[in-house]
């Protein structure tokens, strides 16, 4: 018989200190990364009462506004806005077009009120076609990288906010309008508190 010698198993060595300090930082960042995401998801849409952060958004050619191919929400300072995420392939949003913009006519004259549109994600020769059929004509432009319906952490389209002169969200419409009437209540009461 004969007989053979286990060769002795080679020391096993362990990952070095410094790679496993490097996971566990990684770890720990994408859970960080993960819980502040599901944070943001939590807490909704803004609120009313809530002031809101600035932001600019870089209009379509054809409807900037006093020349200006991007403005920011300071621009707009002591007047009311009405903000309004739609989308061209959004039905609701079709209901509510005429409505908006001739809320807007009615009001553009006086100066001491300002509709933004902010198309969420869209195409621009759609979203074109989408403001040529409704012949709208307040400022517009694409939300790049959603950036804006990020921070106001919007459910779909359409959704309308009214800020009030000191930039405060004074009300929500999370849908459609159902007559121009409705709108123009909402710009009354602000320009009247």
């Amino acid at each position: 018989m004969t007989q053979t010698n286990p060769t002795p198993a080679s020391p096993r060595r362990g990952v070095p200190a410094w790679v496993q300090v490097i996971v566990w930082a990684i770890l720990f960042g994408l859970l960080a990364l993960v819980a502040f995401g599901l944070r943001n998801a939590q807490q909704g849409t803004v609120q009313v009462g809530d002031t809101i952060p600035g932001f600019s958004l870089t209009l379509f050619d054809g409807y900037q506004y006093q020349d200006k191919s991007t403005v920011s929400l300071a621009d707009f300072k002591g007047k009311v806005v009405v903000i309004n995420f739609w989308a061209s392939w959004c039905k609701p949003c079709e209901e509510e077009a005429a409505e908006l913009e001739a809320v807007w006519r009615a009001n553009q004259a006086n100066g001491n009120v300002i509709f933004l549109g902010v198309d969420y994600t869209d195409t621009e020769p759609e979203a074109r076609g989408y403001l040529t059929k409704f012949d709208i004509s307040y400022p517009n432009g694409p939300d790049l990288g959603t950036r804006i319906s990020q921070m106001f952490r919007i459910k779909g389209v359409p959704e309308t906010y009214f800020i009030d002169e000191n930039g405060v969200l004074k009300y929500i419409q999370i849908g459609p309008f159902a007559s121009s009437a409705e709108i123009q209540r909402v710009i009354d009461q602000l320009l009247n508190d």
